[in-house]
């Protein structure tokens, strides 16, 4: 007998936890992340779905069915650096849980099923976020993924080779087959909880991009030179994440730098470059420029005072995506109307699925509680009934929509 949510989450649990700071390091074609896959497929297999891979890590099992375009779920199994248990593996979980309760209801679908295991969506390792679905739509192409490199120089393909992978990387023919997408994933915020609901719906996604930001200037010693004649690149960058700070609350929307890096890197020497990654979220595109342009006005007019350099490069900037209204309502309102309990609600957070549906599948989001509306760190939660609900909304998306 295939396990029950419970049973798969607790053994999940420990994969790629650490000890010591109880979050998940769960980067891509690591080993946490390939026994997480190993997992995934295995449960597949013990639910008699058929498995299908490609060749940019993505993998989906298969509940076949003789008619129509099929219907695809599920989410991804990577996490950020130090991430929580619920991005990304509640949704996939959830996917194998409604299999289940679909076939415990007498089911049958009359089009395929399938439930998806994204690659990378987190950008954690290769930076770019989404990357196993904007390969599998052609949204990022071969060349541009050849490119990509880890923070110890790894090169993509490199990495999926050494995770015993063929790496063949573009548009994936079994997606072709898609006619829609439905994820479920835990909600990144306090919306559901406000509300008292343990299950929502998206509306949509801001748009938001990640820009890199070199700040260059002369390496000394920090013990001889004097402060006035100092070209220092870190007091340029210091002074851009306070900008960022303040110009996001100003204007409501979301800044953060949250990965620098510096070299030399050394306790009793000035800095002769920073590196800062800054990650821009707004709840519209004119929105969002305009807040990378004051932040970087301020940062360009504080290296001009300080002497040092400035280069601002977008590294990715995704477009706001509205999610399909019809396919919406319909997620919303599955088995018996219940529209009142699922509420429309936007998200900041990106997703596999708003790839998805940039790239023309119709594509639909489920959102389930998180109480203590922390996200990307150890303190991600969802209580185990809100799971089971969603579980439940999840399996009556998909009962409607395969029917």
């Amino acid at each position: 007998m295939p396990d029950d949510f419970e049973q798969m989450w607790a053994d999940l649990a420990p994969v790629g936890r650490s000890a010591v700071t109880t979050g998940y390091f769960r980067q891509p074609f690591s080993t946490a992340e390939r026994e997480c896959h190993a997992w995934f497929v295995e449960q597949c297999r013990r639910r008699g779905l058929r498995i299908e891979h490609d060749g940019n890590g993505n993998a989906v099992g298969w509940w076949d069915a003789p008619g129509g375009q099929a219907v695809l779920t599920g989410s991804h199994l990577d996490s950020v650096l130090d991430g929580g248990a619920y991005d990304g593996p509640l949704g996939v979980v959830s996917a194998l849980a409604a299999v289940d309760l679909l076939r415990d209801r007498g089911f049958t679908p009359g089009r395929p099923i399938g439930v998806a295991a994204f690659a990378e969506e987190e950008g954690s390792r290769f930076g770019l976020a989404c990357l196993g679905s904007r390969l599998a739509t052609g949204v990022t192409t071969p060349e541009q993924a050849r490119a990509l490199a880890d923070r110890d120089g790894v090169r993509l393909e490199d990495a999926m080779a050494a995770a015993g992978l063929e790496p063949d990387l573009g548009p994936s023919r079994w997606l072709e087959r898609v006619g829609c997408y439905v994820e479920l994933h835990v909600e990144q915020g306090r919306d559901l909880v406000h509300r008292d609901v343990p299950v929502g719906v998206a509306s949509g996604i801001w748009p938001h991009g990640r820009y890199r930001f070199e700040f260059g200037g002369e390496a000394n010693h920090a013990g001889t030179t004097r402060m006035e004649d100092r070209h220092d690149p870190m007091l340029t960058y210091a002074m851009t994440a306070l900008a960022a700070n303040k110009q996001a609350r100003l204007a409501g929307q979301r800044a953060t730098f949250g990965r620098i890096e510096v070299a030399p890197n050394g306790t009793n020497a000035v800095p002769s470059r920073v590196t800062a990654w800054l990650d821009a979220r707004c709840e519209s595109e004119e929105r969002l420029a305009d807040l990378v342009a004051a932040i970087e006005k301020q940062a360009r007019d504080r290296a001009d005072r300080d002497g040092t350099a400035l280069a601002v490069a977008a590294e990715s900037v995704s477009p706001a995506v509205h999610f399909d209204a019809d396919l919406a309502r319909r997620v919303a309102g599955a088995s018996g109307g219940r529209a009142q309990s699922r509420p429309l609600i936007p998200t900041a957070a990106g997703h596999d699925a708003g790839i998805l549906s940039m790239a023309g599948i119709p594509s639909a989001m489920l959102f389930v509680r998180n109480p203590t509306g922390v996200s990307h760190s150890p303190a991600e939660h969802a209580d185990t009934a809100d799971c089971l609900a969603g579980v439940d909304a999840l399996a009556d998306a998909l009962e409607e929509l395969a029917s």
